[in-house]
């Protein structure tokens, strides 16, 4: 399988010439989910969905199908008949070839005085888990762990300790537009040495062979 960076939190997979994507947001390239044929959105968050890019991919794959949560669902699935399926924490599903498990129930804490809304993550082929806005840990092994880095619902003794409790054998940085060149390094560094786990961090539109 070969996962491809996109900007921000999105990210693709590749294998026997099908393609799944997460999380083409706001923040991701325009045509971030086109080509797609399995698409996977944690939640509504505008840097998470963006409807435009998921129309245009359904639009562009007539095979293409989305999996996400209810909030999300109801936007398109008028729309898109029997192509768009709701999800929630603790359901499995296969879509082309890919085999998903379905992690997680709520959006990290920004302030409590802001009602906290549904996300769930996502487990491929039990081996890349993207956990969209939380820190959730699956309860099972990862090899990938795609990292919530930088946010304003996270700060960096909290990312460390998600990596060591998920103990993945590679952390690979997602949800990272708002982090700074001049920071970098810093997180590198520091997610590095005190998480246990190699960390890597991927420019948009570099691969990794899994």
């Amino acid at each position: 399988m070969r996962l491809t960076k996109r900007i921000h939190a999105c990210v693709q997979l590749e294998k026997d010439g099908r393609r799944l994507v997460i999380d083409p947001g706001g923040f991701s390239e325009q045509d971030a989910a086109v080509g797609a044929d399995v698409l996977l959105v944690t939640h509504e968050h505008p840097d998470h969905f963006d409807e435009g890019r998921l129309r245009a991919a359904l639009e562009a794959n007539p095979s293409a199908r989305l999996w996400t949560l209810r909030s999300v669902a109801e936007r398109l699935s008028a729309a898109f008949p029997g192509r768009v399926r709701t999800v929630g924490h603790g359901d499995t599903f296969t879509a082309a070839g890919f085999d998903v498990h379905v992690h997680g129930e709520l959006h990290a804490v920004i302030h409590p005085d802001i009602p906290r809304i549904t996300n769930v993550g996502y487990l491929v082929d039990g081996s890349v888990f993207h956990p969209g806005d939380a820190l959730t840990v699956p309860g099972r092994p990862v090899d990938t762990l795609m990292l919530p880095v930088h946010a304003p619902w996270n700060k960096i003794s909290e990312v460390i300790d998600y990596v060591r409790e998920v103990a993945p054998r590679r952390a690979v940085d997602v949800h990272d537009a708002l982090l700074t060149d001049l920071a970098r390094p810093i997180y590198d560094r520091q997610i590095g040495e005190l998480g246990g786990a190699r960390h890597e961090r991927l420019a948009a539109g570099r691969t990794l062979e899994l």
